[in-house]
């Protein structure tokens, strides 16, 4: 180990590392931020015997924190990166016969296992920052720790963090644990707390703005994501900031030369504002700051498996996370940490970000085990195995793409996917292109969805393709030299692979059924020539793109910038976007909520694109529905992809017995009372109604509760060929209640229930058997004089409830008890009654008199 180094926290557990390491093959380092485990541990052990003929492999999550590490190792070797101290990652190699430490990004080691499973000339693996829990990581470790215990047992695996669950992880790699105690330098925490309602970049702008009155030295302000860190710069800019102050962004989208100057030392008697994302929460030093200014926030990326897609998320960072932020105000001296929430709220953050392997689209780790010859996760070691819906989901996408067969082991394509560096999706997109001329088209798009910030952030993808071919930086030469390699890869891996047939339905275990609509039939659609511009190949953007993501063809809703992808989520552009204006689109990149996803990365395309691109899955329906508003069937005959529904047309609605229940089923839903009811009908049901409540339930339930739900059994059979409920009459009506009623009990119903009374005096009238207190006769007292017994109902259950009335049809008295109302209270009636109407009869003894319909009986 070199000697000329500034002592670092680490240094006091280097022999300890170096000593658990020869007696052991694994282990699990936890040191706070600052405490130098990055750059000190991997030349601690060049000279170890067990390193002394092989590589150390440092993993990096990200490729600046990677660029970082190897150019301080390389500077503290005297040397430069290539040498002793090697960097490997997408876009940039610097590596010779030199190189003892090759530093790599986490996908680069996976791809290294995968290619070579015994690792051969590598002594160990350092998995740094391991706490990150990236998806290639944990993928690098099972892999890892499963060569080690198969092929290799002298390869030694070492996991580092600063905020490590250090138990899990140990007891998952079978290591013992050192951890190192304290940082180099103290941070104090002030709390700004922040209001519910306030932007964030009007929060962090204040913030900032108060730090820079109280704090001397260069201010390091986590936020979210890129469009946050334009806003607050935007912001300080207005702020007229002190002319000794430069405002640096910083994120992964950044070309290389601008991320240098953001981690570089502040100019001589100026001061520096980094605004960066969480790209600089860890490995990384940046010269000057003493001051981090943290909005608590940190962007994810989600995968939902039922609709095959990603998106990006904001949420509250990780006390893990928040604690690796406030580390770096004191990694070269005694720093300030400004939060933007309150104390409180700190215990109330999840303690650990969720790994990745959690949330993410699992297709490419599918076809990766698959190519390590596991078909079954359960079989490695995993911190958290990959959960079982999103497993079975990737398995069967990699299906449909014709990358995995039905045992889950690689086919000719899923060969020539992985020989790509890219998501299974695009990697399958730019082969399928290469069958049509089109790979490098094709692999030049799945550089520009791969590698953020290239050729601008238009949401049209065909702009941002042009502006890179355009660019003269470093980046975007790299960029377009490695889309070539792909393009040759692909062309060289078609011609080698016959193109994929469509999936049998129901191949594999659940193989259709995980899918969402818009992909469960082949993915091998043919391509549409381009009917575009000079510039472009035969072939459109959009169709290259839809050969990608067929469940994201989205198709206009009518409204401007609003879109419908056949996977049933709802985009949006903004209105002035000139994509808003296209009748469809090929969505490739989305963020935001299912209300309100924004589309971050498309491209236009034609009715007649979706149609040659989806031919094989539009589905066409004739379907017949009932319009409430009409309260009619409505039949039409359409055609629809997922989702989206292309056309449509309107047709005449054909009697049939599904047609009528359909009708029958709408009617019910507005309600039974819409139905035609005849009086006599509605008579019936109370009738019918009041038995049940008096006898019990051998009486049938006619309310309209009970015959709306039961529509399908009474009312379906007697209006097949109506298509409206106008159509309905009361006839349709009567035959469906008849037989609702056995001929026994309407027999019954007819005696113990009748539709009217006949009155001594031979007058008929109806009864109502509605009232909630029984059935009522109102008639006037003249026609039950002679009545000596009350009448009821039922079998003598229930006596009928009597509304007396005069002459004049007015109420003179209620009763259940017609001989006790004769013997009392009529002697005050008839007094009354006489004196109001003195033409009439009013006998002292009405229970003996003569029933009349006339003012007086005949011959009185």
């Amino acid at each position: 180990m070199p000697h000329d180094l500034s002592a670092l926290p680490i240094d006091d557990v280097l022999p300890a590392i170096r000593a658990a390491l020869e007696a052991s093959g694994n282990l699990v380092v936890v040191a706070p931020p600052g405490a130098g485990k990055t750059t000190r541990a991997p030349l601690a052990l060049l000279d170890a015997d067990w390193a002394k003929n092989g590589k150390l492999i440092l993993l990096e999550p990200r490729r600046l924190a990677a660029r970082a590490a190897a150019s301080r190792m390389a500077a503290t070797l005297g040397e430069t990166v290539g040498e002793t101290i090697g960097l490997r990652m997408r876009l940039e190699s610097k590596i010779s016969a030199r190189t003892r430490v090759e530093v790599v990004t986490e996908g680069v080691f996976a791809r290294m296992i995968l290619d070579d499973a015994a690792l051969e000339g590598v002594a160990g693996v350092l998995f740094d920052e391991y706490h990150e829990r990236s998806l290639d990581a944990d993928l690098g470790l099972a892999l890892a720790l499963d060569a080690q215990a198969g092929l290799r047992e002298d390869l030694r695996l070492i996991a580092m963090s600063a905020t490590l669950d250090g138990a899990r992880v140990a007891a998952l790699m079978g290591a013992q644990t050192i951890e190192s105690q304290g940082r180099a330098f103290g941070v104090e925490t002030r709390y700004l707390g922040r209001e519910a309602n306030a932007r964030i970049e009007e929060s962090m702008a204040r913030a900032i703005l108060l730090a820079l009155r109280e704090e001397r030295g260069s201010i390091l302000a986590f936020l979210p994501g890129q469009g946050e860190i334009a806003r607050v710069a935007s912001r300080l800019a207005e702020s007229r900031l002190p002319d000794d102050i430069d405002v640096a962004p910083l994120y992964g989208a950044l070309d290389r030369g601008e991320q240098d100057l953001a981690i570089a030392p502040a100019r001589p008697g100026r001061r520096k504002i980094v605004l960066a994302t969480s790209i600089a929460e860890t490995s990384l030093t940046i010269e000057g700051v003493r001051i981090v200014v943290d909005s608590g926030l940190a962007r994810v990326q989600r995968f939902e498996p039922d609709l095959g897609l990603s998106r990006l998320e904001t949420v509250r960072a990780s006390r893990a996370s928040v604690d690796q932020r406030r580390g770096r105000a004191g990694r070269t001296e005694p720093g300030v940490c400004y939060r933007l929430w309150d104390e409180p709220q700190t215990a109330a953050l999840p303690a650990f970000a969720a790994p990745e392997i959690l949330d993410a689209d699992l297709s490419g780790l599918a076809l990766d085990l698959a190519a390590w010859g596991v078909s079954d996760p359960g079989r490695l070691k995993w911190l958290d195995p990959p959960p079982a819906p999103a497993w079975k989901e990737a398995v069967a996408l990699d299906r449909e793409l014709g990358a995995l067969d039905d045992d889950g082991r690689l086919t000719d394509m899923g060969r020539a996917v992985r020989a790509l560096p890219l998501a299974p999706r695009l990697a399958r997109m730019v082969v399928e292109a290469a069958r049509h001329g089109e790979a490098r088209r094709a692999a030049e798009l799945a550089m520009l969805l791969s590698e953020r910030g290239l050729g601008g952030a238009d949401a049209e993808l065909s702009h941002r393709l042009e502006r890179l071919r355009g660019e003269n930086s470093k980046r975007a030469r790299d960029a377009l030299r490695l889309a070539g390699q792909w393009a040759r890869l692909a062309s060289a891996a078609a011609d080698r692979s016959p193109p994929p047939q469509p999936a049998p339905a129901g191949a594999g275990e659940g193989a259709d059924s995980a899918l969402p609509v818009a992909h469960r039939r082949s993915l091998a659609s043919p391509l549409p020539r381009s009917g575009g511009g000079s510039g472009r190949g035969q072939f459109s953007d959009g169709a290259l793109i839809a050969l990608a993501y067929p469940d994201r063809i989205a198709k206009s809703r009518g409204a401007r910038g609003e879109f419908l992808m056949a996977n049933g989520r709802a985009a949006i552009l903004p209105v002035e976007d000139p994509l808003s204006r296209a009748p469809f689109l090929a969505v490739a990149e989305l963020t935001g909520r299912a209300a309100q996803a924004r589309i971050l990365a498309a491209c236009a395309l034609t009715a007649e694109e979706v149609e040659a691109i989806a031919g094989d899955r539009i589905e066409t329906r004739d379907e017949t529905i009932f319009d409430a508003a009409s309260a009619s069937l409505r039949r039409r005959a359409f055609r629809r992809l997922g989702a989206i529904r292309l056309s449509e047309r309107n047709l005449a609605a054909e009697a049939s017995e599904e047609n009528a229940r359909t009708l029958a089923r709408g009617v019910a839903a507005l309600g039974v009372a819409r139905l035609p009811w005849t009086k006599a009908q509605t008579q019936r049901r109370d009738r019918v109604a009041f038995l049940r409540r008096a006898e019990g339930d051998e009486w049938p339930d006619l309310s309209d509760a009970a015959l709306a739900a039961s529509v399908d059994d009474w009312l379906t059979p007697f209006i097949e060929g109506r298509t409206s409920l106008a159509d309905i009459a009361a006839d349709d009506i009567e035959a469906a209640l008849a037989q609702l009623l056995p001929y026994e009990l309407s027999r019954r119903l007819d005696a113990e229930a009748p539709s009217h009374f006949e009155t001594p005096a031979g007058s008929r009238h109806a009864l109502d058997y509605g009232a909630e207190n029984g059935p009522i006769l109102a008639v006037r007292v003249q026609e039950l004089y002679g009545l000596s017994s009350h009448p009821t109902l039922a079998r003598g259950r229930a006596p009928l409830t009597l509304e007396l009335l005069s002459p004049a049809h007015r109420p003179i008295q209620t009763t259940r008890d017609l001989p006790s109302f004769w013997k009392g209270s009529w002697s005050e009636v008839k007094k009354e009654m006489r004196g109001r109407y003195p033409r009439h009869l009013w006998p002292d003894d009405p229970a003996a008199a003569q029933p009349t319909t006339r003012a007086k009986p005949r011959g009185s």
